[in-house]
C-alpha cells in the first residue's frame, strides 16, 4: 500500500488498525559509470514497494535527495545542506503525526545520510517534549535501519559477490535498481576491474582519488538475478522487523 496512491479515506481506514508507516530515504547522486543516480533512493523504495504489496504496510513516498556534497564532482548528483534535510525530515514527520501516525520507520539507502538522520530524530522528540507540557509520554517515535543491514542481507550480498562488492557503487546496490528497472541495466568496462580503496573529504579529493566514482567495488557483476536474491531477503526481513516497531 503506497501513501501517494491511495485516497484520504483509504489512509483513515488504515489508521483504524495501524498508526506505523515505511518511509524509503535516500540520496541522489553517482554510482559509478554503470550505476543510476537514484540508486540510494531507489534501493530502499523497491524494497519497501514490494514489502507494502506483500504484506499491506503503509509505504511513504521516497525522500529521495540527501546529504551527497562529497559527490558532488561528478554530473546529476543533488545534495541537501544539514540543516534543511533536518528540517524537511520534521515537516515530514510532523505533517504525519498531525493525522494520527505514532511509528515512522525510515528505511534508509544512503551511508552518508546516517548522522543527518539521527539528528533530525533528536529534533523530532525534542519538540515532542516541549509540545506537550507536563507529560514525558512522547506520541512518536522513530527508527533508522540502512537496508544493507536488514537480516541476512549483507551476508548474501557478500556470498553473490566475494570479490569486489566494495564500499560505493556496488554490484549488490547496482543489482537491486537493475532488478527493479531492468531496462535501465549499463554495460561497462571497469578499468581497473577493482577500484581503489581511501578515505572521503570534499567533492574535488574525491573525484581525484576516485575517477569514476567506484571505491573498492566492481559493479561490473550485478545482475537482475542477483539483485531479485537480495530484495526477496530484504523484504522478508523488513516485513518482521517492521511489524515488531509498529506495536513496540
Amino acid at each position: 500500500m503506497q501513501l501517494h496512491l491511495s485516497t484520504w479515506p483509504e489512509i483513515d481506514k488504515y489508521l483504524e488498525s495501524s498508526k506505523a508507516i515505511l518511509i524509503p530515504i535516500g540520496s541522489t547522486e553517482q554510482h559509478g559509470p554503470n550505476g543510476l543516480l537514484g540508486t540510494d533512493a531507489l534501493c530502499p523504495e523497491i524494497i519497501a514497494k514490494r514489502a507494502g504489496d506483500e504484506s499491506g504496510i503503509l509505504v511513504g513516498p521516497t525522500f529521495n535527495v540527501g546529504q551527497a556534497q562529497h559527490h558532488m564532482a561528478f554530473s546529476g548528483t543533488i545534495t541537501l545542506r544539514p540543516s534543511t534535510m533536518i528540517a524537511a525530515m520534521l515537516d515530514w514527520a510532523q505533517s504525519l503525526t498531525r493525522h494520527g501516525f505514532e511509528r515512522i520507520y525510515w528505511l534508509n539507502g544512503h551511508g552518508g545520510n546516517i548522522s543527518t538522520i539521527n539528528a533530525a530524530f533528536s529534533e523530532m522528540y525534542h519538540g515532542v517534549t516541549f509540545d506537550r507540557a507536563g507529560s514525558n509520554h512522547a506520541p512518536l517515535r522513530c527508527t533508522l535501519r540502512n537496508w544493507w543491514e536488514l537480516a541476512g542481507v549483507n551476508e548474501l550480498c557478500r556470498r553473490l559477490f566475494p570479490v569486489g562488492e566494495g564500499h560505493h557503487a556496488t554490484p549488490s546496490e547496482v543489482s537491486v535498481t537493475y532488478f527493479g528497472y531492468p531496462e535501465a541495466q549499463k554495460s561497462v568496462a571497469m578499468t581497473p576491474k577493482i577500484a581503489p580503496i581511501g578515505p572521503i573529504f570534499d567533492a574535488e579529493d574525491y573525484r581525484r582519488r576516485f575517477p569514476d566514482g567506484r571505491i573498492g567495488s566492481d559493479p561490473s557483476q550485478a545482475s537482475v538475478e542477483a539483485g531479485e536474491k537480495i530484495v526477496g531477503a530484504a523484504v522478508k526481513a523488513v516485513i518482521s522487523e517492521f511489524r515488531q516497531f509498529a506495536v513496540s
